[in-house]
């Protein structure tokens, strides 16, 4: 696979081609994904979760954060990297800045945060330093006490509205991608259409630029109860790396997600 780089997402959306993402923590996958040929890793913070055994991603440093894009960045062949900057990492633009270099001389090629409006001043100074930006709205996992839960959000007019005004405040400050987790199809349809720049889902139904799973969950090893918008890759293939390869298949070619991974 020849380098992925932001030109080649937004040309795909463009064109109305889907791209696949999936996390990675290290050099194997890394391998092995981007020798699939899925298009994006994201180092994320749920590594916390799924390497650790934390029950949320918030004792994740940006220490490990580093650490783990390094070893991904080591292995990846072409796909674009993109890493979470973990909890309260970015808290000023200023602390965003000096975070979001750390994980770009790791590797990194754009860097993920979690918020809306709020960090519009952070998107901008980022953006025009050369760091490209995706900005993760609806559930924000590093918000969970706050938000009460992972519940889905958006489901109010009022609190759709919000995340409409907020997706597209935040590409205005200079945001090169968005990421919708557990909104309604319907919303995430919505924000997508007007979005001139990729919309990446979980948990956001059918209609968004590209899909993002867990590696874990997608090859159906994550203990406890599978979430709607997870399915199991594993269990349709005869090897890890076919697994891989279907999953991105069926992300482009618009098998998955389905609507029975969606919430209304």
């Amino acid at each position: 696979m020849s380098n992925v780089t932001l030109h080649t997402l937004t040309e795909r959306k463009a064109a109305g081609e889907k791209f696949a993402v999936l996390t990675a923590y290290d050099a194997t996958f890394a391998h092995l994904l981007s020798a699939a040929g899925v298009e994006m890793i994201l180092v994320g913070d749920s590594l916390g979760m799924v390497l650790q055994g934390h029950d949320s991603t918030l004792p994740v440093t940006l220490q490990e954060m580093t650490y783990h894009t390094a070893c991904v960045a080591r292995g990846n062949r072409g796909a674009m990297i993109m890493a979470d900057l973990p909890f309260m990492s970015y808290a000023t633009p200023e602390q965003a800045m000096a975070s979001s270099a750390e994980l770009m001389q790791a590797g990194a090629h754009v860097i993920k945060l979690e918020g809306g409006r709020w960090l519009c001043d952070s998107v901008g100074l980022l953006s025009e330093r050369g760091v490209p930006v995706c900005a993760h709205l609806g559930l924000t996992p590093q918000a969970v006490n706050k938000l009460g839960g992972y519940r889905v959000q958006g489901r109010s007019r009022e609190s759709a509205l919000e995340m409409i005004e907020d997706a597209r405040t935040l590409e205005e400050a200079g945001a090169s991608l968005l990421l919708l987790e557990c909104v309604p199809s319907v919303l995430a349809q919505e924000i997508t259409l007007n979005a001139g720049i990729p919309v990446i889902g979980i948990g956001a139904g059918p209609h968004t630029d590209a899909q993002v799973l867990v590696l874990q969950d997608m090859l159906g090893i994550t203990p406890g109860r599978r979430p709607r918008f997870v399915k199991d890759f594993m269990a349709e293939s005869d090897s890890i790396e076919a697994a891989i390869r279907l999953y991105a298949e069926q992300v482009r070619n618009g098998r998955f997600p389905t609507a029975e991974h969606g919430f209304q």
